[in-house]
């Protein structure tokens, strides 16, 4: 390839004004983050999909080993007779589960389910651990993959099988587990913003929305470029419905049996979706530093000549440590090739060095966020490299946050929030009465979901958006992934 490298790849991206879905697809194969496995419905994670997953592993587990959560790993397997003690639970998640029923040549005894998540499977744990109030709180997670037989996938935001974290928590009071359904909340929404360089919309679900077996659900919701809203993280507060179905009670300080309160709260590899639909562009993927398992990738310029790679290892040391994520492309390609190869993959920074550049004690650094070109002096690479960083992760959550503020609107009859559907994207802010039947109508006329009740509660209008009776909530209404 050579100087139209650049203009080639481009070319292979559809355009996101074009075709989104396509869009999105093209990013994910391009960036070689994952590809079609040959069982349907399934995808491979490939190592540069797998690498930003690390990352954000990394930066969860951290925050979750913070707050006194410990990690352990649950069986794969369920027995349908465990699965059928919570009756709700079970409801929920029938159509998605898949069973299996042989185990080599022999029909099994009793068949089990691959687990579409593990609350059943804690709850029968917990039941054996639990005796005293000197054994709460129980404050666990495990990093797995989860299977649900899903009808239409798609790479990321749905597919049959989903690496995830669940988190699930058992308290000795009602106020105890929601502060840590409240809390887990905040660190979703907190990640998200600081990590991700996207910002998000807390607040309840409906009872509708909610998940199966939860007295409540709180969710944080992120809108993508093109106006959908996609459900990021959710934190469960069970009460104690599923203590009472598996009989998981304690002795508390005065003698008395009491049953526990629990919680549960996950984010799953739909995040790395999240990414790619908030900040990728028609070149290509768009990381945030602070995930990026390369923030630098260093382009030596006519790499042939003397001393041109052996100064691109010695500044990759030196940015090494420092404690930035680099490396360098000293493949056999021509620059233009490297520079759209790097754009396309999303690398934060990439830095460029010829003999030129060494002759003035100099770098060139170019942003993937602007393609801003800045020349820093090598003997302040470092400290520079690292400003550059920050201030592209800031930047690119300003973006996002003005694209969401942009895009979020208010009506107050459900003939003004069609009309706002109809021409615009994004969020629609309306006052609802708490009836399931006018929020069921209100997905009929619109095709828009409650995504949540925020905690920030705005008064839009006295009356429901559908019916006219008096409101309850204002909730955030949106067509989603």
């Amino acid at each position: 390839m050579g100087k139209d490298d650049n203009k080639k790849m481009v070319e292979d991206i559809t355009s996101m004004d074009v075709d989104f879905a396509q869009w999105y697809t093209d990013i994910v194969k391009k960036a070689e983050l994952c590809d079609y496995s040959s069982m349907k419905g399934c995808i491979i994670l490939e190592p540069a999909g797998f690498a930003i997953w690390e990352m954000i592993q990394q930066k969860l587990d951290k925050m979750f080993k913070d707050t006194g959560v410990v990690n352990c790993a649950m069986p794969l397997f369920i027995p349908e007779g465990l699965l059928q003690k919570e009756k709700d639970h079970v409801e929920g998640f029938a159509p998605e589960v898949a069973w299996v029923t042989q185990g080599g040549l022999e029909p099994l005894q009793e068949k089990c389910c691959v687990r579409p998540t593990s609350e059943t499977l804690f709850c029968d744990y917990y039941q054996k651990k639990i005796h005293s109030y000197r054994d709460l709180p129980k404050l666990q997670n495990q990093w797995c993959s989860v299977v649900r037989w899903e009808k239409t996938t798609r790479p990321f935001l749905r597919s049959r099988e989903f690496w995830w974290q669940e988190g699930h928590t058992a308290h000795a009071t009602a106020e105890e587990a929601q502060a840590r359904t409240e809390q887990m909340l905040n660190i979703y929404a907190d990640f998200c913003e600081k990590d991700l360089a996207i910002p998000a919309v807390k607040g309840q679900k409906t009872d509708k929305e909610k998940f199966a077996g939860a007295i409540a659900t709180y969710t944080i919701e992120a809108l993508m470029h093109d106006g959908q809203a996609l459900q990021s993280g959710t934190s469960h507060n069970f009460g104690d419905g599923f203590a009472r179905a598996f009989n998981i009670q304690y002795t508390d300080k005065d003698n008395q049996l009491r049953y526990v309160h629990q919680t549960s709260w996950g984010m799953s590899t739909r995040i790395i979706g999240a990414i790619i639909m908030v900040h990728g562009d028609n070149e290509g993927l768009k990381l945030p530093p602070h995930v990026a398992p390369t923030q630098v990738v260093i382009c030596p310029i006519m790499q042939q000549k003397p001393g041109v790679m052996e100064k691109a290892q010695e500044l990759c040391a030196k940015l090494s440590a420092a404690g930035i994520r680099v490396k360098v492309d000293d493949r056999d390609k021509t620059p233009g090739f490297k520079f759209a190869d790097s754009e396309m993959r999303g690398t934060p920074v990439r830095l460029e060095i010829g003999p030129r550049d060494i002759e003035n004690g100099e770098a060139v650094l170019v942003r993937r966020d602007t393609h801003e070109k800045v020349v820093v002096k090598l003997d302040e690479l470092e400290q520079k490299t690292a400003e550059l960083l920050e201030d592209i992760q800031n930047a690119m959550f300003e973006k996002a946050k003005a694209h969401l503020e942009s895009h979020t609107f208010s009506a107050v009859t459900i003939d003004e929030m069609e009309k706002i559907l109809d021409e615009n994207t994004g969020f629609v802010k309306a006052m609802w009465c708490g009836c399931r039947e006018c929020e069921d109508a209100i997905k009929e006329k619109t095709g828009a979901t409650s995504r949540c009740m925020p905690f920030n509660q705005e008064h839009i209008a006295d009356t429901c958006i559908n019916c006219g009776k008096p409101a309850q909530k204002m909730v955030y209404w949106g067509r989603a992934y």
